[in-house]
């Protein structure tokens, strides 16, 4: 992310007003949102607020930043983590020709041809009043944030399109699909099986959620596998088929992505997808009421570990703000997540995993990964 010159301040001077305040500043995107955030202490509250009122409203985009930037950005391509690059190619082919299948970073072509106009429209067209929000947390007081938002972002541009007219003009629409690069020079292959998942406000996101707990995380370095409460982790402990395995649920607009995220030996790409088809596609027949309730109990205590500190909290409220248009209390939240029973859990699989489509993404020494219509054939089971 790119923190720019301002109109009363030089990229140099911003840094050392940051500095000088002991505060910490930093911008993030992610497929959805793009924020900004500082972290100072409760006296320099204002001068932080004016500091992001400045970078969002009064930029000058100096070029020899701009530059610097392109640079580092092609770099971080270059060196991009093998993890996020699956995931680049999983929602590139489940979201074939929508923005939601695009790359964070973008295409290197379009990084080397952005020019200053392109940045100054794009502020312009998305950096409007009705799609932002403003949060804080910690030694803060509501009123004081609130008097100093209207009177630091008021040349915010006004323009009435909110995030509900854009996905509706180009909705995320899943197709079951896949994308395989062999590279027999990587000591290790690593896939991605999705299913169509949901978005954040659909009624089954909280199921979702309980089901990625069941299915759980695990890898090597960690141990203890074997005794986990996950039935797919012990599988893959005991007989040793992965390095390291994921489940994952993300959730968007209109839209998300449920599945496993798996890095193993190419001679055991066969038995672990197996054991990973075969444990999800349970969901839809098999749960016990035990598997639940732990399932449940992890996902409010991870929900908990991660809430720890302000800067976390006032990214929470952001999102959920953007998202649902309030704050949901963590009580009422852990209330939707105890609302999930075995009959829940089966539906909800019924909707997303029984006889559906998937996507899949594969990268390394991968030959022996079964091909797709395997994966199909496996989104339900006629045994049980």
């Amino acid at each position: 992310m790119l923190f720019k010159g301002t109109g009363t301040r030089s990229a140099g001077q911003l840094e050392q007003e940051i500095e000088d305040m002991g505060g910490h500043l930093n911008a993030y995107t992610s497929r959805e949102q793009t924020t900004y955030y500082a972290k100072v202490l409760d006296k320099d509250v204002p001068r932080a607020m004016n500091v992001l009122a400045d970078i969002l409203q009064d930029s000058k985009l100096e070029d020899n930043r701009i530059e610097r930037e392109r640079s580092v950005i092609l770099r971080e391509m270059e060196e991009g983590q093998s993890e996020e690059v699956i995931f680049d190619h999983l929602h590139a082919t489940a979201f074939q020709y929508t923005s939601l299948g695009r790359p964070i970073l973008g295409s290197a072509d379009n990084v080397k041809s952005i020019t200053k106009k392109n940045l100054i429209d794009y502020i312009q067209k998305h950096y409007t009043a009705s799609r932002m929000v403003i949060t804080a947390a910690g030694a803060v007081k509501h009123d004081d944030i609130v008097q100093q938002a209207k009177e630091l972002f008021k040349s915010l541009p006004t323009d009435p399109t909110t995030t509900n007219m854009l996905v509706a003009e180009q909705p995320a629409i899943f197709t079951g699909s896949e994308v395989r690069i062999i590279d027999d020079d990587m000591p290790l292959a690593q896939f991605a099986v999705a299913f169509n998942g949901a978005s954040w406000t659909d009624p089954d996101s909280i199921a979702l959620m309980v089901m990625q707990t069941m299915l759980g995380s695990w890898n090597k370095s960690a141990g203890g596998g074997k005794h986990m409460g996950s039935e797919l982790v012990q599988r893959v402990a005991i007989n040793d088929i992965a390095e390291s395995i994921m489940a994952f649920n993300t959730n968007y607009k209109d839209t998300g992505l449920f599945g496993v995220y798996a890095v193993a030996k190419a001679d055991c790409l066969d038995d672990l997808a197996f054991a990973i088809m075969q444990e999800m596609s349970k969901l839809s027949y098999r749960v016990t009421e035990e598997d639940v309730i732990r399932a449940r109990n992890q996902l409010k205590s991870s929900i908990q570990l991660h809430l720890d500190g302000s800067t976390a909290v006032v990214e929470d409220i952001g999102r959920q703000q953007l998202i649902y248009g309030r704050r949901i209390p963590i009580p009422e939240l852990f209330a939707r997540i105890d609302a999930v029973d075995p009959s829940t859990i089966r539906r909800v699989a019924n909707r997303f995993i029984f006889d559906q489509d998937i996507a899949i993404a594969a990268m390394g020494p991968i030959q022996s990964l079964p091909d797709y219509n395997w994966f199909r054939r496996r989104t339900y089971m006629l045994r049980y």
